[in-house]
């Protein structure tokens, strides 16, 4: 690329003559139409609908579908994003699908989605559920076996009593208990479960006072955090087995332990029951386990299939919506065959119009062409500057943080910059801005150490672009990222101006050589006569690193950074001067130019 073809001509500073022009389409040909339009790019189209709602327009089972399209391919997106998944950004060949036939399918993924989502989260929470239900077999088995050999050991000591002579030693209730009836021994329940540990102790305080103490609770810390059945969160756990006596404690403790979120599971005192139990939980959490993996495999191959359509898919419902978006700001004529468009074109794309308009006729075997006629109006024209042709040696994705964030929104008029969009014909002051501002945030912020740095975080941005443009972002970070490549530019001019300041965090470094002064004294700091002295050729290029920490320094560099910003600025305000200048000549302004 020749330097030259980036030095636009003060022709393609001004934004290209416009007209208003005004379209009589078929309705057969409309959809067509509108879409070689919106490929063009060089039509903008009036709402002459503006005082119906978007209800009351002609396209709103339209918009309505593809809005619904929309929706589910946002949700595939969320699905995708929770499976760490993202859409491919490779072309898929495959033939061209229709929009119906793509309503259809992305219908039927969704109900599939949604399914194997229902089942997957039935199998995890009956997972859970086994799971909390074998820990509280294994804990509060541990329990009831202490609480057993205990029994069994003191009535083995009272059976050893009993048979023993009796001595002043011995109970005096002894043999009292011994004769008690077994059929008038009170007989405890229990309740067993899961309680979170952060609500232990206020359980057991709860139970206590709610019964007056008349409950024996037992409780023991399960090491792992577990998954709780129904919020699905990982959550640390105690198992509990609370011992009651009577109806009314038993409906107590239900309540209580509903109240705090206590997961109940029913216990068997028999060992073997219990070891029964076990063996069946485990082989029921296996089977489950290896269910749950095949379950989610196929899911992910089902997301992997939509992320790999996906971009495609979206395109395409974008373009569709914004296509009737364009039909439902066209009037509908009287005898209901033909719609009526009016909007602004460029005077040199008026061949390509109508070619494309011609091309949609030819497309759709349209019996009738499309109507095109030139109105004549005292509206104020849109803009439209070349952009393609002044911003030629900037990549895409640049120019249009350019355009939006600087370029129209600026405009030097009498040496001075004012907030607001350049009016119809005037010249274009972005094209200079382009190159302008970040330079001269570079002669203040001259560090090529901080450049780097700078740097570094924009390419950050810039690598990671698809992933935040997808996200939710903070003021700062979103407008950080918005304005990503204004920055990216500002770094590398701060590291082009740094290196001429040759400071890396406002040190010195001898890069491009050795330095081609030396101290007359010891230090040239304490020098009180001559001071530096040259030994060496100039240094190549830069400020040489000896004039820092020299008594001359600020003097140096004060000069060679403030005058110089003085030098660019007065630059920078003449040149605004000079285009105010071809602004009033070319409006006919003579007071202007005077």
């Amino acid at each position: 690329m020749v330097v030259g073809e980036c030095w636009p001509t003060m022709d393609l500073l001004r934004s290209e003559p416009m007209q208003l022009v005004q379209l009589i389409i078929p309705i057969e040909s409309a959809h067509r139409s509108i879409t070689y339009l919106g490929e063009l790019g060089q039509f903008q189209f009036k709402d002459l609908n503006a005082e119906k709602s978007p209800f009351q327009r002609t396209y709103a089972a339209q918009m309505k579908r593809c809005g619904e399209m929309a929706r589910k391919l946002r949700f595939f997106r969320e699905q995708m994003s929770k499976a760490g998944l993202f859409p491919s950004t490779k072309s898929v060949t495959s033939d061209d699908i229709d929009f119906d036939n793509l309503e259809v399918k992305l219908g039927e993924l969704e109900a599939e989605l949604i399914e194997m989502n229902a089942n997957d989260e039935k199998l995890q929470q009956t997972y859970n559920e086994l799971l909390e239900y074998k820990l509280v077999m294994q804990k509060a088995g541990e329990f009831f076996s202490s609480a057993q050999g205990r029994a069994a050991a003191q009535q083995r000591e009272l059976e050893a009593h009993h048979s023993g002579e009796g001595s002043i030693d011995s109970p005096l209730l002894l043999e009292q208990e011994m004769i008690t009836d077994p059929l008038k021994q009170v007989k405890l329940g229990f309740v067993s479960g899961l309680v979170p540990r952060e609500k232990s102790m206020a359980f057991e305080r709860i139970l206590f006072r709610a019964t007056r103490g008349n409950v024996f609770l037992k409780q023991s810390v399960v090491e792992d955090s577990v998954t709780d059945p129904v919020s699905g969160e990982k959550v640390e756990k105690n198992v509990f087995v609370v011992f009651y006596s009577g109806e009314r404690a038993k409906n107590k403790i239900l309540k209580i332990c509903d109240a705090f979120g206590a997961n109940r599971y029913p216990f068997t005192e028999d060992l073997g029951k219990q070891f029964q139990a076990i063996t069946d939980v485990s082989g029921r959490l296996s089977e489950l386990k290896t269910t749950i993996d095949v379950g989610q495999v196929h899911r992910s191959n089902l997301l992997r299939t939509i992320g790999y359509q996906f971009e495609r898919w979206n395109f395409l419902v974008k373009k569709e919506k914004s296509i009737y978006h364009t039909l439902n700001m066209l009037s509908i004529d009287v005898t209901k065959k033909c719609l009526v468009a009016e909007g602004w074109c460029p005077v040199s794309a008026t061949n390509q119009i109508q070619n494309a308009l011609q091309r949609a006729t030819a497309d759709t075997n349209s019996q009738i062409g499309t109507i095109i006629q030139v109105l004549q109006t005292k509206e104020f024209p849109t803009n439209l500057f070349p952009d393609k042709q002044i911003y030629l040696c900037f990549s895409r994705n640049c120019r249009c943080i350019w355009i939006g964030t600087y370029l129209l929104c600026m405009e030097w008029c009498s040496g001075s910059l004012r907030m607001r969009v350049a009016k119809y014909q005037e010249a274009n002051p972005g094209v200079y801005t382009v190159v302008t501002f970040p330079f001269l945030f570079a002669v203040m912020f001259g560090d090529w150490g901080h450049g780097i740095c700078l740097l570094l975080a924009t390419l950050y941005f810039i690598i990671m672009e698809k992933k935040f443009s997808s996200q939710k972002l903070g003021d700062i970070i979103e407008m950080t990222f918005g304005g990503r490549y204004v920055i990216m530019m500002m770094a590398l001019f701060s590291i082009y101006t740094g290196l001429i300041y040759n400071e890396f965090f406002s040190v010195p470094f001898e890069l491009f050589g050795p330095s081609a002064y030396d101290c007359s004294d010891l230090s040239c700091r304490d020098a009180s006569t001559t001071g530096l002295i040259k030994v060496r050729a100039t240094y190549p290029f830069g400020v040489d690193p000896k004039w820092h920490g020299t008594r001359s320094e600020l003097p140096f560099l004060n000069s060679l950074k403030m005058k110089m910003s003085i030098l660019l600025g007065v630059a920078q305000m003449n040149l605004g001067i000079v285009l105010s200048y071809f602004n009033a000549k070319f409006f006919g302004n003579d007071l202007n130019i005077r």
